[in-house]
């Protein structure tokens, strides 16, 4: 990469609350970027463990540790972006892994597309132990609308993009939650889905476009705790997402709010499906249907496979299904392997 380039400093941002166990590979993951012209902004959400002292026994002076009262995954990135002086901002999960050309192929993507406020890599998911499970986020890289975001979620994951730091100025908004007048990005009143919110705003509110590299760059951690998630909840939250979006959106979301409802039910779905949860996920698959039927079209492998994966659970026995589910697995991972280097020889192109 040419000098120029790597004169734009990037920041960093990573949120820090109970992340003993993995903080310190995610930040050697960041130091090891082959763009080195950084800045790591650790925001300590009032963490009860020693994820702290983790980061304290670092030395890199690119690493500033910023502490603050609790206000979870939004409010830590909110005050990261406050400390950020950088005209790029990144953001990583506490637990997950960056390989190390990241930085540097989105940053090189941002700069050779001015149009472009928000860079994104897919995903390779790994288990607790970093061990790669063989399966990816596949998304679409271009042409990405606010439909695709409310029905498919191209970006991902939150450790999966890069921005402009000037698409945060352009949805800004002020309000005092705290007991003072603050700046926010992301909308601390979500606690689940504010990944979402925040890209919507972006892509409903901003001339600025969303694109995606074909390469895994980034390592999205799968987690027990992570899949215990409350079902209802993480329904009730989208729904926030929907009527906010109503508020500044009433036209188009009249026209988006049956395919996003009916694909964010069958995602639910699928996590019921992970958590072993057959009877809830086909309840759930059925809603999706009964909301958008068109889905079993639009997305039709996916859908099937949901379907599926339901039906199995619950009327295989348990040792029979977690053999179907790993030669499924299997199966799909050099599926989306093939599409992944088919797309990035396009990209290459």
């Amino acid at each position: 990469m040419n000098q120029q380039l790597m004169s734009k400093k990037v920041s960093v941002i990573i949120p820090l609350y109970n992340a003993e166990k993995y903080i310190e590979r995610t930040i050697k993951s960041v130091l090891s970027q082959t763009y080195e012209n950084l800045e790591i902004i650790i925001v300590d959400d009032e963490s009860p463990d020693n994820s702290v002292q983790v980061c304290e026994q670092f030395t890199d002076p690119r690493i500033k540790i910023v502490h603050q009262k609790n206000r979870g995954l939004p409010g830590s990135r909110n005050t990261g972006i406050r400390h950020a002086s950088s005209e790029y901002i990144a953001f990583i999960d506490a637990d997950d892994i960056w390989l190390p050309e990241k930085l540097t192929k989105h940053i090189a993507h941002l700069d050779s597309n001015p149009d472009v406020g928000v860079s994104f890599s897919r995903s390779a998911f790994i288990d607790e132990t970093d061990k790669p499970l063989g399966i990816y986020q596949i998304t679409e890289l271009e042409d990405i609308t606010p439909l695709d975001i409310l029905c498919r979620s191209p970006i991902g994951n939150g450790s999966a993009a890069v921005f402009k730091k000037a698409v945060f100025e352009d949805i800004k908004f002020q309000d005092n939650l705290y007991g003072d007048v603050e700046d926010y990005y992301f909308d601390d009143n979500f606690t689940l889905s504010e990944d979402i919110e925040c890209w919507i705003r972006i892509a409903v509110q901003t001339n600025w476009k969303i694109a995606g590299i074909a390469q895994p760059l980034t390592l999205y951690r799968i987690s027990s705790n992570g899949l215990s998630a409350n079902l209802q909840q993480m329904i009730d939250f989208r729904e926030k997402v929907f009527e906010k979006a109503y508020s500044y959106a009433p036209e188009q979301m009249a026209n988006w709010i049956k395919p996003a409802r009916a694909y964010h039910l069958r995602y639910v779905a699928r996590r019921a499906i992970t958590v072993n949860k057959g009877a809830v996920a086909l309840k759930l698959i059925c809603r999706s249907l009964m909301n958008y039927w068109p889905i079993v079209i639009e997305d039709f492998r996916r859908t099937f496979e949901t379907i599926a994966a339901a039906f199995l659970l619950c009327v295989v026995p348990k040792p029979l299904y977690e053999k179907i589910k790993l030669f499924a697995l299997k199966k799909i991972g050099n599926l989306q392997q093939k599409n992944i280097n088919k797309d990035k020889l396009r990209e290459a192109s």
